[in-house]
């Protein structure tokens, strides 16, 4: 015995259940969070993640061979070090979903985009199935217009959110490449996109401060250019032409529109 008396202990004793029991009771009623994953993908976990609020769509290329490299890459610390996104939808319409939509994923490095310098923080990653230089899948293309479907949906993110990571990152990055079907994603209503016929923009019109209106850090305006032309034209040209001002003028139009 440790020589106190029995009352004591007594006493040290029930404060202890006590306390012990209060603590279960907090975990009991403390709320359980649901993860945020979509029902059409497969859930094939990362690692590498950390937690934020998305408000924008960043696309990319995976630049592999195929599916099961990319996510080989995806799910490892590999050569380049760690680096993830949320899904990458494969040649055949297959959706892999690596880190859920509540995590903030590693996939946009350093880029900006309307003012965001935190793109990781503020963005959904989505890799498509593709080496860069050849034309996207019909399937995995339907699937990707889906999956947008379901997070814009689900996310509140606004369908025109969605970009390339060549569109926030101009200069360093170019995917997904000049071969992007965006016009067939606008279709859809995903992404910013010029309505058409294309109206003549008016004299003076400002084509740079335009495309930095759309989101694009124009701070080098050369690959800020290319970059715009990437997306909008299929094309990486340095040189702004009266079409650029044309559908750039249609863009604006947009971006001031009163929101209904």
């Amino acid at each position: 015995m440790d020589g106190r008396p029995a009352r004591t202990v007594h006493v040290v004793r029930i404060a202890a259940v006590a306390a012990v029991l209060a603590l279960l009771g907090a975990c009991a009623s403390a709320p359980t969070v649901a993860p945020q994953r979509s029902a059409l993908a497969h859930w094939s976990p990362s690692p590498n993640f950390n937690a934020r609020k998305a408000q924008l769509i960043v696309l990319h290329h995976t630049s592999t061979a195929n599916a099961a490299e990319a996510l080989r890459i995806l799910k490892s610390r590999n050569s380049e070090g760690q680096v993830s996104a949320h899904y990458l939808v494969e040649a055949d319409g297959r959706i892999d979903q690596l880190v859920d939509d509540g995590a903030r994923a590693w996939h946009a490095g350093a880029s900006r985009w309307a003012g965001m310098t935190d793109i990781n923080s503020s963005s959904i990653g989505i890799e498509i199935d593709n080496n860069g230089v050849s034309p996207f899948t019909q399937p995995q293309i339907q699937a990707l217009v889906n999956l947008l479907a379901d997070l814009t949906s689900r996310l509140g993110i606004p369908r025109e959110a969605v970009v390339g990571h060549g569109d926030i990152a101009p200069g360093r990055k170019n995917d997904p490449s000049a071969l992007f079907p965006w016009s067939t994603l606008a279709r859809y209503g995903f992404g910013l996109w010029p309505d058409q016929p294309l109206i003549p923009a008016p004299p003076g019109f400002d084509s740079l401060a335009a495309i930095r209106m759309v989101g694009y850090d124009v701070s080098n305006p050369r690959t800020a250019i290319v970059a715009f032309h990437r997306h909008y034209r299929g094309m990486e040209s340095e040189t702004l032409d009266a079409t650029d001002a044309s559908i750039l003028y249609s863009l604006q139009r947009k971006l001031m529109a009163p929101r209904s």
